[in-house]
């Protein structure tokens, strides 16, 4: 069974409780998203570990929280390789989130235009 890119329970329950703001908390998550993308870059291409574990981690809570359920997945993945210090491993699971998050921030801005 196959990890849904978003739990539409979750973003349901957010709706209800943000309301007007909904659109707004998928626009931070968008934005903020992009950041911790780059964090997760710098932190592999300088060889950082532990900077890449607490970016992994960070990126996965975030994730979580707005039901982006495979890319929290993926960045559990990530941080479990950071913190067995298996970097070898990480390039190619970047990608994966890198890619994954392209899916994710299509669906976002949908979801968010049904509710412009």
């Amino acid at each position: 069974m196959s990890i849904p890119h978003l739990d539409s329970s979750v973003l349901a329950t957010l709706q209800a409780v943000m309301e007007a703001e909904y659109p707004v908390l998928l626009d931070t998550f968008l934005i903020d998203s992009e950041e911790r993308l780059r964090l997760l870059q710098h932190a592999l291409q300088a060889g950082e570990s532990e900077a890449l574990r607490r970016a992994a981690h960070s990126f996965k809570g975030s994730c979580s929280n707005l039901g982006a359920a495979a890319l929290a997945d993926l960045c559990s993945e990530l941080e479990v390789l950071a913190r067995e210090q298996q970097l070898v491993e990480a390039p190619a699971m970047l990608e994966r989130i890198e890619r994954e998050f392209a899916i994710v921030g299509i669906l976002f801005r949908a979801e968010r235009q049904r509710y412009a």
